[in-house]
């Protein structure tokens, strides 16, 4: 694939997944009594995306912490 072809994709799928999250949470989409709510999910898995990325910098920074106390 050349370099257009894959920004072109790149950027059709973006504005798909930014569509679908939008009618989504807009709409209200059930079935069964099931909300597939997209937006709702991508922000929760944000939000937690966010706290392990905080968590991990803390704990590599106590282990750089304990490795330099050896020395």
């Amino acid at each position: 694939m050349n370099k257009w072809s894959e920004l072109l994709i790149g950027l059709i799928l973006l504005i798909g997944a930014i569509l679908v999250a939008w009618f989504s949470s807009v709409n209200s989409w059930e079935l069964f009594g099931k909300s597939f709510d997209f937006l709702n999910a991508a922000w929760i898995v944000l939000k937690g995306g966010i706290f392990w990325f905080v968590f991990m910098i803390g704990l590599f920074l106590v282990i750089l912490g304990i490795s330099d106390l050896k020395d």
